[in-house]
Order: structure tokens, then sequence, then C-alpha cells
């Protein structure tokens, strides 16, 4: 049977999927299941897994279908069009790196991962330090071979959030310490001293779990198309919109650490579930970008989680998971919630000085890829960024510098998509008001359907069809700003800061 040069696209595509799942699988895998001494042979199989893929992305035949569709474009579709270009743009990017760099990065990832993890634990950075170093010139050399004017660093966020550049950020940037650092100020001169007890005491892990599950099937997570494990870094990984892998911690002393990952990693995984299913093997299947993604993630947690009408519905029935909370009250909870202030881990950071972890990882990546920092120097410049941006000094190594993955799963260019997702957030919400009626009612009530089915309308259901700078006016009306976010930060310090 005949086919079109363009449906054979879509069928060669698709095979490349396919390998994409299995190794999106086997990663997961390797953070929740698999035996610890299993690190190697894991290793060998990932980058034999990475190399066929990068081989098939490159393959001739493939190239030459991709500019025969490039030239005959005016024959496509808008969205055949939109297509063409994302895969055209993969498969360039892809034919200037060898195929052989591409296996040594995805051993060197791999054992990274084990290496981090044992220099974690161990609190020492050293032990992870040769790794790293491999890790960023390798990252490096990718960026060399595929960068095309700029800086090397915009050829790694291209990776992540496609377009994106330094020039594009550091104004976003500099807006957002201009923001954040008087706010902190504020914060901290104001002599109020949140009650955490809601969240901080001794609460039962199982019950955490249960409360927190609680509140992720309520978001609209269909638990028959995910997972939710534990793991030593949360983190969602989205196989298919019907195959969700979403993990989290708990700490017996912070309730809020492990309820606000759960809420988090919930976020990216309703916008998994929400993605096309049709598009699923499809080049305009998946995520726009990493920014939208977190944007997702950002949402639920901080402009909803947070917010007093979320925990008027659902403070009484977390006390029934923890009865030792019978006298807290809604307002002390939502404050609690929301307690802000420098603290050393990015995860269990407050929306307001989250942006500053960003920022300071953003500076480092920027300072490596440049060559203007060594990577044996590493902690004496994160300790330093601490200092000047938060005020505060790590204890060691693993409340610093080792705190993050990302950087052992060599994701140089990912970090500044958590800030950008937090101003598409605030923005997205900030729509979501407006068209939506009466919404904090509808959240005070435990009714989260309407706002999720406006977000899978608006942002989830159309996959790959838009570019994040198209979605956001779109659904917003206007460009990316800080505006919103300011607006939403600022009034939630006046109201506990005061």
């Amino acid at each position: 049977m005949k086919t079109t040069p363009y449906a054979e696209l879509e069928r060669q595509y698709a095979e490349i999927l396919d390998l994409e799942h299995a190794l999106e699988v086997l990663g997961w895998d390797q953070e929740v299941i698999m035996p610890a001494a299993s690190g190697e042979s894991r290793a060998q199989t990932l980058a034999t897994l990475s190399t066929v893929i990068h081989k098939k992305i490159t393959h001739p035949i493939l190239v030459r279908l991709v500019q025969r569709l490039y030239r005959q474009r005016k024959d496509l579709t808008p969205q055949q069009r939109r297509a063409v270009h994302l895969v055209r743009n993969r498969v360039m990017k892809a034919t200037r790196v060898p195929a052989t760099l591409m296996r040594e990065i995805a051993l060197a990832e791999s054992r990274g991962v084990g290496q981090w993890r044992e220099a974690r634990e161990k609190k020492d950075f050293s032990k992870f330090a040769p790794a790293l170093s491999e890790l960023v010139d390798l990252r490096k050399e990718v960026a060399l071979l595929t960068a095309r004017g700029g800086r090397l660093y915009d050829a790694l966020l291209d990776n992540f959030e496609p377009g994106l550049t330094v020039s594009a950020i550091d104004p976003l940037f500099e807006d957002l310490i201009n923001i954040t650092v008087p706010l902190v100020t504020q914060v901290i001169e104001s002599g109020v001293n949140v009650d955490l007890t809601p969240f901080v005491g001794d609460f039962d892990i199982t019950s955490q779990r249960a409360f927190a599950s609680e509140v992720a099937t309520a978001m609209g997570i269909d638990l028959d198309r995910a997972r939710m494990d534990l793991s030593t870094h949360p983190f969602c990984g989205g196989v298919a919109p019907d195959d969700v892998r979403m993990t989290s911690r708990y700490d017996t002393r912070d309730m809020a650490s492990g309820l606000y990952g759960v809420i988090h990693e919930a976020g990216h995984g309703i916008y998994e579930q929400g993605l096309s299913k049709r598009r699923s093997r499809h080049p305009l299947g998946g995520a726009i970008s990493m920014a939208i993604h977190e944007s997702q993630s950002r949402l639920w947690e901080n402009n909803v989680g947070r917010s007093h009408a979320f925990w008027t519905f659902w403070l009484p029935r977390m006390k029934k998971h923890h009865p030792q909370l019978k006298g807290v009250t809604v307002d002390a909870t939502w404050k609690a919630a929301n307690a802000m202030g420098p603290s050393p881990i990015r995860v269990e950071a407050d929306e307001l000085t989250y942006n500053l972890h960003i920022i300071l990882r953003y500076q480092i990546e920027r300072e490596l890829i440049d060559g203007d920092l060594r990577v044996n120097d590493l902690p004496k410049r994160w300790n330093k960024g601490m200092k000047e941006l938060l005020g505060i000094q790590p204890r060691n190594d693993a409340e610093g510098v080792l705190q993050d993955i990302h950087w052992a799963q060599g994701a140089f260019g990912y970090f500044p998509t958590y800030s950008m997702g937090n101003l598409y957030a605030a923005q997205f919400m900030e729509a979501a008001r407006k068209s939506i009626r009466g919404l904090n009612q509808r959240i005070t009530k435990g009714n989260f359907k309407i706002l999720r089915s406006w977000l899978n309308h608006q942002i989830h259901q159309h996959d790959q069809v838009y570019t994040a700078e198209q979605m956001v006016r779109r659904v917003t009306g206007k460009p990316l700003s800080t505006k919103a976010f300011a607006h939403h930060v600022r009034k939630k310090v006046d109201a506990i800061y005061s």
C-alpha cells in the first residue's frame, strides 16, 4: 500500500518515540526499584538504547525525508508544517553530534546518578566531583557542536525550552531579584513568626501517604493510568498519557515536604494525562516545553495548594489522618503553608525565595559552561551565592551543592525552566480566575474539576501545536512577564507579614 511522505515521517518518528518511552521506564526503574548493585549493567543498557535512538534520528533516510518535506511545506497543513519543523530541528541538531559521544554521555549520566547518590548520602562533594567534571565537559562539547550563534549555554537551554536564550532570561531574572529581595527583607523585619505546628511535629508516613494520595486523586490524577512511588528526589516521568510515573519523599518531622511534593508532581501528572492520547506516538505529541510543564505543577502546588480556599476544604480531612491536629484552625494552616523566609533546600523553599535558589543555579551553570568556574570550586561558589542571595550558609554538601539530582543527570539548562514556570503559573492562574466565575468558592468545596478542565482545554490537549510564547499569549492575551507573579507574592507577604 502506497503511503505519503508525511505519513512515512509519522511512522518512523513513532518508532523513535516508542524507544524513548522504554528509556523513560528504565530511568524511572533506576530511581525507584532497581537493585543498588545494578548500576553498571543499567548504565550499559541505557547507553546502548540511547545510541540506537540517536542512530534512528540521524539515519540518512529520515534526514532526506525531513528535508524533502521541509522544501515542500507549502503543500502541508499548518499542523503538518509544525510537526515537520519540530522533527527537522531535532534531526538537524542530532546530526551534529556523533553517536559515540551520545553513548559516552548516556554512560556518564547513568553512572553520575549513582555517584551523586553516594556522595549525597556521605555529604561529601569530592566523591561526585570527578563524575560532574566529565558531565560538564561532555555537555560543553555538545553545546559547541549544536550552538548556532549566541552563547554556548543557549544551546543547552534549547533542549528544555525551545528558543529560550540568556538574553531573554536575564531581564526576567533581574526583575525577580528586584521583586524578591525587598519582600524577603519585609518578611525578616516584620518580626512575625508563623506557627508551623500544622506541619511540623511527628507525623506517621503511612498516614501522610494516604492523605497525599487523597488530595492527588481529588485533583484529577487517574491512578489506573499513573503510579506514585518513593525516590531520593521527587519527579514525574511521562511515558504516555496512560502511563505516568510520579514519585515523592516524606519526612516524619515535616508533613509539608511530602504533601506539597505530591501536589507538585500530581500537577505534572495531570498535564501528562491531559495530553492528546491519539498524538502520543506523533511528532506533535507531548508537552510544549519544560517551563510550561513546570507551570502546571507550580500552579497546583502554590496557587491552589497554598490557598486559603484549599485549606478550608482539606484541613478537616487532614485531621482525620492526623488526630493530633484537632485544635488547628484553617487560618493557622494557611499561614503555615505560606511561611516565608530563607531556607537551604530548593524543593522545600517557599514560593517567594524559591526563585533565588533557581537564579543561583542558573548563574553557576553559565559559569561552568563558559569556563569561568571549575567543578572543584563549586561548593565554595555555592555557599558564597547562598550567602549573597539568601543570607544563609548550608551546613554540609548534602544540604548545599549536592541537594539536586539534575547535574548528575546532565540536565544543564533545565533549572531556569522552574522560575519561568512560576511566571507562567501566575499568569495562567490570573487568566483562570477571570474566566471561571466563583473559582475560589469551588475550591473551598473541594471542586477542582472545573479548573482542571479549563487547563486541559486551554493548554494540555494542544500538545506541541503551539510554541510556549504562542500559548501564553493565546491563554492570557499577553506576553510572559513578572507582573502576575509579583502581584501574587506581594499579596501573600502583605497578608501574613505586614
